[in-house]
């Protein structure tokens, strides 16, 4: 698996770090968090703000980013900015990783945050560049180093990380025991848990749902034993195709008849237990100002992504169950669908928006409106 951080620095130094893609290309530039070598694959992401709710996704488990605007860490970290319980990405690449933070509330500096998470990051990269690189050569393996800079020993390293297709990662980052929130609420509410975000928790019990959050290889006996009345697959990491039993449970829990909803990587398993295929992208969706219609009401959405996999749209069209409910308007990729014989409906991208605008926030009314 990757290569993860391996040891801490206490304090900021201008400890020299590399950047060595799988095609060879190299980048050098300095150090920042943790002193150490990571591995991942390389991603970037096109946001201006939220970059703690981005670092600490699940759905960025394995992947090392790359922070397109020039100024990342200026407002500092706050305990509850906060997606989940860790920092879930294997490291940063940015332009300028700032030293000092202006923000009053903020608990420490992102610097300090990114030390006791065990990141590694390189800072000063020319990440204009760099973007315009993997948007032409694709999604690769990439490491960073500030303890090794043999070149050859990190080609070596490198070489032994596996590609994000064929891998389900999701077991890393699911609960391990399931709980339960807000235990008043009106309407029970199943969540298959594969690497869930807060927010998007947080959309449903605020909407009066209570919610069991159930961990990722849960069989659908147990989460029917919860007497549910409706169902959630939520987002995750990984390739979807690798999660033959996932894609199992969540065909029994589409034919239970239940209200289910799905976000991301529970989209692509709901496309799958209906027989739609999913594929690798060229260099994925990330970010909170990506544009997509909604093909029902005809308005348009700016939203937040987080995928390097997508559901074939042709795959969909092919069925006569499934109907496409909302498209990309860059790339025209697919992004929602809805059964037409059930009350299940999911969407590529995600509407909890932490960081982003709260445009599709609609969709957790809808979904409450199906119960």
């Amino acid at each position: 698996m990757w290569l993860r951080p391996y040891f801490c620095a206490l304090m900021k130094t201008s400890t020299p770090a590399y950047l060595l893609l799988a095609d060879g290309t190299v980048f050098q530039g300095q150090s920042y968090g943790a002193i150490g070598t990571t591995t991942g694959e390389i991603c970037f992401n096109t946001g201006m703000t939220g970059y703690q709710e981005v670092f600490t996704d699940p759905s960025y488990y394995g992947q090392i980013i790359i922070m397109n605007t020039a100024h990342i860490g200026n407002y500092g970290a706050k305990n509850l900015d906060v997606e989940s319980g860790s920092v879930k990405i294997s490291g940063i690449i940015a332009k300028n990783l700032s030293e000092k933070y202006s923000r009053t509330v903020a608990d420490q500096s992102l610097e300090e945050y990114l030390i006791q998470n065990n990141i590694v990051s390189i800072d000063e990269i020319d990440t204009r560049a760099l973007v315009v690189h993997v948007r032409n050569k694709g999604a690769m393996n990439c490491i960073i180093s500030s303890s090794i800079s043999d070149l050859n020993e990190l080609e070596k390293l490198l070489s032994v990380v596996p590609p994000m297709e064929g891998l389900d990662l999701t077991g890393y980052v699911s609960t391990k025991v399931a709980y339960t929130l807000n235990e008043q609420g009106s309407k029970k509410i199943a969540v298959l848990d594969y690497g869930v975000k807060n927010s998007i928790l947080s959309c449903m019990t605020d909407r009066g749902a209570s919610l069991k959050v159930f961990p990722a290889g849960t069989s659908f006996t147990e989460l029917q034993a919860f007497e549910p009345d409706a169902f959630f697959i939520s987002n995750g990491p990984g390739d979807p195709a690798a999660m033959l039993e996932a894609v199992k449970t969540v065909k029994q829990v589409i034919e239970s008849g239940k209200p289910v909803f799905g976000i991301c990587l529970g989209h692509q398993l709901i496309c799958l237990a209906n027989g739609a295929m999913t594929h690798k992208m060229h260099h994925g969706h990330r970010g909170l100002n990506h544009p997509v219609i909604n093909l029902q009401t005809q308005r348009s959405e700016i939203t937040t992504q987080n995928h390097g996999f997508a559901v074939d749209p042709e795959s969909v069209r092919n069925n006569p169950e499934l109907e496409i409910t909302h498209i990309n308007l860059n790339d025209d990729s697919l992004e929602g669908i809805r059964m037409k014989n059930r009350p299940v409906f999911s969407v590529q991208y995600h509407p909890e928006a932490t960081p982003g605008p709260h445009d599709s926030r609609y969709l957790f009314d809808d979904f409450m409106k199906l119960i």
